[in-house]
């Protein structure tokens, strides 16, 4: 398949060690991280060309940080330099009925001060033939947000397909914000991907017989869903992760993809969880992947699927498993049974 590029800010997450609340821990881990940049490690790691844009400062944490995506051959020549710093987000993770908790840090960071100047969007969207971005990006600020609609308006010209996961976080703006930039820029979307809540909170679309803090998912629900926003914004591919959360420890995990009037649902895997922070974007490089090899409509969700099911076992953001690794899964070798 084509290239894959995407497009936001890139963050050093800083955590406690192991489940030590923020309040307990003399140490913290340290890894580089973006729901955009993610997706391009994840996709690297499945063999595709990526090229992750950004901004960041001439430092030395910043060049730590093209390092590792470096290490996985994610491409960043296009990375802009210059500014004041790179963002922080801070994760205490949340064990059985403690939740986890996110804390940022960002403004005023390199990539939310960048400007039109910083991107050429002719040279970056060349060969390509997948633009991905998320509702974070244009949450950061409203520059960013314009910064995104020259984007999508280029990728376009360029005839590549356009994938967006909605990605709603409170913490960075309000819904009645969210719903008027967002709905300004899904009519550049082919795919777009979106949680049990995304949806409710950024377009106003409530699956009905549905509540997820209680762990009650209505599948007839959410084809409703879908099928509003197709029609609505005239986008060809939706995608939304069911998440049935148990506990902080131990969610049901599944999805379902909606395209021409259809409604596929994956398997559903019962996941203890190591790490959730990255699981929809493990869920979006597995979509966009399964799309750009052209597998079946089926296909494509229990590959998205099984992805993020796999990265959800793992430690920090990004999703190293093998295409491989996703298929056995995908199959049906669930077992866990160690490989020798």
């Amino acid at each position: 398949m084509k290239k894959v590029v995407g497009f936001g800010d890139y963050l050093l997450r800083l955590n406690p060690m192991g489940y030590l609340k923020f309040i307990q821990s003399p140490n913290w881990e340290a890894n580089f991280t973006g729901a955009e940049a993610n997706v391009c490690v994840s996709l690297s790691n499945m063999g595709v060309k990526t090229d992750f844009v950004c901004k960041l400062p001439k430092n030395e944490i910043a060049r730590c940080a093209i390092s590792a995506l470096d290490k996985y051959r994610v491409g960043t020549d296009f990375i802009a330099r210059g500014g004041d710093r790179i963002g922080l987000f801070y994760v205490e993770k949340g064990a059985s009925q403690r939740p986890s908790r996110v804390i940022y840090d960002r403004m005023n960071s390199s990539f939310i001060n960048s400007s039109s100047d910083d991107y050429n969007w002719n040279e970056i969207f060349k060969d390509a033939g997948f633009f991905h971005f998320t509702g974070i990006t244009p949450a950061l600020d409203p520059n960013v947000a314009n910064l995104c609609v020259e984007a999508l308006k280029k990728a376009k010209e360029h005839g590549i397909t356009v994938s967006c996961d909605l990605n709603y976080r409170k913490n960075l703006w309000t819904t009645e914000q969210a719903k008027a930039t967002m709905e300004n820029l899904l009519k550049y979307v082919d795919v777009l991907i979106a949680n049990e809540e995304d949806a409710e909170k950024v377009l106003g679309i409530s699956a009905p017989d549905t509540d997820v803090t209680q762990g009650k998912l209505s599948k007839d629900g959410y084809i409703y869903v879908a099928d509003q926003i197709c029609k609505k914004y005239d986008i060809n591919k939706v995608a939304i992760t069911l998440r049935q959360s148990i506990s902080a420890s131990d969610n049901n995990w599944s999805g379902l993809l909606y395209t021409e009037g259809q409604a596929y649902f994956s398997k559903e895997y019962s996941v203890h969880l190591v790490d959730r922070v990255g699981g929809g974007d493990s869920f979006g490089a597995g979509l966009i992947y399964a799309i750009g090899h052209e597998f079946s409509n089926q296909d494509c969700i229990e590959y998205a699927v099984a992805a993020s099911c796999l990265k959800q076992t793992m430690e920090w953001d990004v999703n190293l498993s093998t295409v491989d690794e996703i298929l056995t899964l995908m199959s049906g070798d669930g077992s866990g049974r160690v490989q020798r």
